[in-house]
């Protein structure tokens, strides 16, 4: 329950433009620039290297028409700019650049910025647009990256538990074992499916793209996913090998062999993450990969103690929780060494734990480990009175077996008119505290694996931000960051014949001339949801304009088009038709802006 909530909250509570490693450092032209000629290229520097999309590059003409230009490709700079070639005669005005790239660290970026040719287009305005990624494949994407990492936690985790505790009928931890397995398999094929999507900002019907999803087999990204996929496979045979030993022992080699596929599964975060890219990326990545191992043995052990103290908590014995305490402890320092390095990486300088939103997070973060810590150390405690518990009971047994019978006899009197006779003697348990003890380290163990999931998903959501450190790298090249997204977003609310929801259009680029249209119908409970028919038209009344018919198309999921025309600026009434049944249909106004 706690799982499910925490990962509504964060998914779609704050559904937004996602922020990236890499950083627009500088243009050429620069924004905002007036040229006497036309130039010959259009060249940007990140912070960092990029990957290149098909559509990395949208240039648009005065009239607001797109221009063909090449494909995109990296400069004379290297891997960390883009580049296109513009045609040869360019008409006199002002020209939008919007661009899209793929950030070292797997998450797109995108931005915009103008620069005109001989003088600017009369009263040209860059609009505020609304976010640039579709808003559904985003909520997917970004729960796919949350279920991968608590998989990976629940695989590591258990069988290192399994492994190094050697807990008593282990056999209950077999399907926690098998979720984390399966968990992680299903998120890595939902993530290198749903990849192309994501990098582009379109829909999750482009994913049942071919030509797209070659494209994704050919990045980092790509790569990262497809040798994951190859180590689970790998790591399916370990699983059943562990599963059939029962309480016996691993052999070294397949302790060695499990070993390589943790460092193995770890890396592929690693190498497609932040640490890929930035400073000292081979100390990064190490850290990285001990950050990761680290937190799936601490929670994922957390997980697998929980099981077994949930479902038999008097047979656990207190040995086996002693030695998951000491490999918790060995985690945690190994946490809070490489999170220093990781903080101290990201940020830069103290200015940027109170200046960006990467350093709130990571205050967030820091608070959130406070917590753990505090109930790892009550746990601790509760695991010390279970081994003194333990020891005294063995103690008790020890002295009671080692006591002769005679020395029993001789200090018993003999009763009167029979023979003499030992009285039996009294069975020697923990006492009351142990129940109690295991009651109490449950609930400890409980709020240990609360805590670690909001810190989990904390750790999640501060992969996709960016660093405070490329903020300041970008900050100190100038204001060449250009804000434009590239589709204007308009939320439409309905309720007809019982049904109630939203329609949220994209309108892209929201400029007079050639527009894309993009239609998603979401149901009250934020759910998507379909309807048999959607119609848009646009008026533009200054002007006596329209209506003029969007002819959106069902494209399996949402409604689109490409070729929407708006030949004016203006204040357009956007008209959206929603029919939910044969007898049922309703029509709402909303007034878009178009600029020139």
């Amino acid at each position: 329950m706690l799982l499910g909530t925490v990962l509504v909250l964060l998914l779609f509570g704050g559904a937004g433009a996602a922020s990236a490693h890499a950083a627009l450092r500088s243009t050429d032209p620069g924004d905002g620039t007036v040229l006497k000629s036309a130039p010959r290229d259009i060249t940007l520097t990140f912070t960092e290297s990029v990957g290149l999309l098909d559509d990395s590059f949208r240039v648009l003409a005065p009239d607001g028409k797109r221009l063909k230009v090449t494909d995109a490709g990296h400069g004379r700079g290297g891997s960390d700019t883009a580049r296109v070639s513009l045609p040869a005669e360019l008409a006199q005005g002002t020209y939008t650049v919007a661009w899209r790239v793929v950030s070292a660290d797997s998450h797109p970026v995108s931005g915009a910025f103008t620069f005109s040719v001989g003088k600017p287009s009369p009263a040209t305005v860059i609009p505020d647009t609304g976010p640039t990624e579709d808003p559904a494949t985003e909520s997917l994407f970004n729960m796919g990256r949350y279920l991968a990492y608590l998989a990976v936690a629940l695989l590591i985790g258990t069988a290192v538990f399994r492994t190094a505790c050697r807990p008593p009928e282990p056999f209950r931890l077999n399907r926690l074992l098998w979720a984390g397995w399966g968990t992680l398999l299903g998120s890595t094929v939902f993530l290198l499916v749903l990849r192309a999507p994501y990098e582009s900002g379109a829909g999750p019907t482009a994913a049942f793209s071919l030509k797209a999803f070659e494209r994704t087999l050919g990045t980092r990204p790509g790569e990262a996913l497809l040798v994951r996929l190859a180590l689970l496979l790998v790591a399916w045979f370990f699983v059943v090998r562990l599963l059939r030993l029962g309480e016996e022992r691993l052999s070294r080699a397949w302790q060695a062999a499990g070993g390589a596929l943790a460092v193995g599964l770890a890396l592929t975060w690693a190498a497609a993450e932040h640490a890929s890219a930035g400073i000292q990326v081979p100390v990064a990545m190490t850290s990285a990969v001990l950050h990761v191992l680290a937190m799936s043995v601490w929670l994922g052990g957390l997980a697998a103690l929980l099981t077994l103290l949930h479902r038999a908590p008097s047979q656990l014995p207190a040995a086996v929780v002693a030695r998951f305490s000491r490999l918790a402890f060995a985690s945690v320092t190994v946490l809070v060494a490489t999170g220093v390095y990781q903080s101290w990486r990201g940020l830069g300088s103290w200015e940027a734990v109170t200046g960006t939103t990467y350093g709130h997070l990571l205050v967030l973060k820091l608070l959130a480990v406070t917590l753990l810590l505090a109930a790892a150390r009550l746990s601790r405690q509760w695991t010390g009175r279970l081994v003194t518990v333990a020891a005294k009971t063995e103690s008790k047994s020890a002295v009671r077996e080692e006591v002769p019978e005679p020395a029993v006899r001789e200090r018993v009197p003999e009763r009167v008119g029979g023979p003499p006779s030992a009285p039996e003697p009294a069975p020697v348990t923990a006492g009351p505290a142990a129940p109690a003890y295991r009651h109490g380290l449950r609930r400890s163990v409980l709020a240990e694996v609360a805590v670690g999931v909001v810190v989990l998903v904390l750790s999640t959501v501060l992969s996709g931000t960016l660093p405070g450190r490329a903020q300041a790298d970008a900050a100190e090249a100038g204001p060449a960051t250009g804000g434009l997204p590239a589709a204007s977003v308009t939320d439409v609310p309905f309720a007809v014949g019982g049904a109630t929801g939203k329609v949220q259009i994209a309108l892209d680029p929201g400029r007079t001339g050639d527009n894309s249209v993009q239609a998603i119908v979401y149901a009250a409970d934020g759910g998507l949801a379909t309807v048999p028919e959607l119609r848009l038209s646009f008026t533009l009344p200054a002007k006596e304009i329209g209506p003029i018919d969007a002819g959106l198309k069902n494209k399996g999921g949402y409604w689109g088009t490409n070729d929407l025309t708006l030949p004016l600026a203006g204040d357009w009434r956007m008209k959206a038709t929603i029919r939910v049944s044969d007898v049922d249909q309703i029509s709402v106004t909303k007034t878009v802006r178009i600029v020139g």
